[in-house]
């Protein structure tokens, strides 16, 4: 019998975890390693940093989860991949001998990149839970003693809806504080124009957002790359449609929360054949890696190019259900290769985003989600907001009884066309 490792406990790695159970044969053993024992819902996490959630909202213990499904799970993290010999070194200093390897492991967070810049510097991050409670407690501070607010994402970033959620989130919150009169607020992007989103638009994403900015008073400055940080003040360059420097800003805050770039982790960086110049994993049009065929990847840590050269870098975001279309292509193509066949499966990318605005909100379908695609819309409304709202209670709920997809789910999907495999 075969040992399967999945790497990672997020939101890709656990319902790893469930399909990969469902999958394999009765016999093969799954072990999840992850340096986190819990889950947290990371969408929820620009909520938990306007005080709008707590942190044990939105987290579950892994353990007991996954062991009510004969999956073992070591909390430690990993400290190196030795794909040559099937091995993952811990931090501990164990070694794990695996047949099979699915790396979900998000990414690292490239703060370093910029002078100042991050929790360690002077600006906020929702990326983690520990992050958005830290960011919650400067925020308390910001309210009582308002000011300007830069947000945003910056070069070389490639999740960009949570920026522009955190962003309306935060201008609902001083709204019903009745002082967003006393807050400037400056959207600062690396896409060439407000609603790109890393995808060249979904949609007409580019006019709702831009009319939602001006209707909002918030200021948007494209095309832009932040050169460092100060306590107080960020400095950036505005570039034209040709990548040239076209203005200097120096920006004045009291509170500011930019998305920074990715990386692949160090356990995977530099490990020629696996991984790119930036750390993430190479794979095949079935998950595999090409040169490690044991080894899949799912997720964030997944090298995918960017969607459309920009005249600042930006990167292709890898969204929730894109990353379940990757779970169950990966699952079904080791259970092909635990019985000796070639794998048949491949991931639709398809792509259903809720962003929340506190009040309202967007929400965009794209099938796929790298065009050209068979479906392109976006839309608005106060719907949004329940409907993320909602999806954060049902997704939880799956977490805590190990399911990655009900019935009714998939009977709701399949009957609008929304589908994890191709040819399905």
């Amino acid at each position: 019998m075969a040992h399967i490792i999945i790497v990672g406990s997020g939101l890709g790695g656990m319902t790893m975890a469930f399909e990969m159970r469902a999958d394999a044969r009765p016999g093969d053993r799954i072990t999840v390693v992850s340096n986190n024992p819990k889950f947290h819902f990371v969408p929820s996490n620009p909520w938990v940093a306007v005080d709008w959630r707590k942190r044990e909202d939105i987290e579950v213990e892994v353990g007991p989860v996954l062991e009510k499904r004969n999956i073992d799970f070591i909390p430690v993290g990993v400290k190196r991949l030795h794909p040559e010999r099937n091995q993952l070194e811990l931090d501990d200093g164990r070694f794990l001998d695996y047949d099979f390897l699915i790396l979900s492991t998000g990414p690292k967070l490239a703060f370093d990149e910029i002078e100042g810049f991050g929790p360690q510097g002077h600006t906020q991050s929702i990326c983690h839970v520990d992050h958005a409670v830290t960011a919650e407690k400067s925020w308390q501070d910001f309210v009582a003693d308002p000011g300007p607010i830069v947000a945003g994402a910056v070069q070389g970033a490639s999740c960009f809806g949570p920026a522009y959620e955190f962003t309306m989130i935060m201008e609902t919150d001083l709204r019903r504080r009745k002082i967003r009169d006393q807050v400037p607020m400056t959207f600062v992007t690396a896409e060439p124009y407000i609603g790109h989103l890393g995808l060249g638009g979904v949609g007409d994403s580019k006019g709702l957002m831009e009319s939602m900015f001006r209707s909002k008073h918030i200021r948007a400055i494209c095309n832009a790359k932040v050169s460092k940080v100060e306590a107080g003040q960020m400095f950036v360059t505005e570039h034209d449609d040709e990548g040239k420097p076209k203005k200097e800003h120096v920006l004045p805050f009291k509170y500011s929360m930019l998305l920074p770039a990715f990386k692949g982790i160090d356990a995977v960086f530099g490990i020629e054949g696996l991984t790119n110049p930036r750390g993430f994993v190479l794979i095949d049009q079935y998950q595999r890696n090409p040169k490690y065929p044991n080894v899949y990847a799912i997720g964030v840590c997944v090298a995918i190019p960017p969607v459309e050269v920009t005249p600042v870098p930006t990167g292709t975001p890898k969204t929730g259900y894109m990353i379940e279309s990757m779970v169950t292509a990966t699952s079904k193509n080791v259970r092909a290769a635990l019985d000796g066949r070639e794998p048949t499966e491949k991931a639709t990318w398809n792509a259903i985003c809720l962003a929340d605005f506190g009040d309202g909100g967007a929400a965009f379908v794209a099938l796929p989600q790298i065009p050209p695609r068979n479906v392109n819309w976006f839309g608005e409304g106060k719907w949004v907001h329940v409907a993320k709202i909602g999806f954060e209670k049902y997704f939880m709920h799956k977490i805590k009884k190990g399911s990655s997809e009900t019935f009714y789910e998939k009977f709701i999907l399949d009957a609008m066309g929304i589908m994890k495999l191709k040819g399905k």
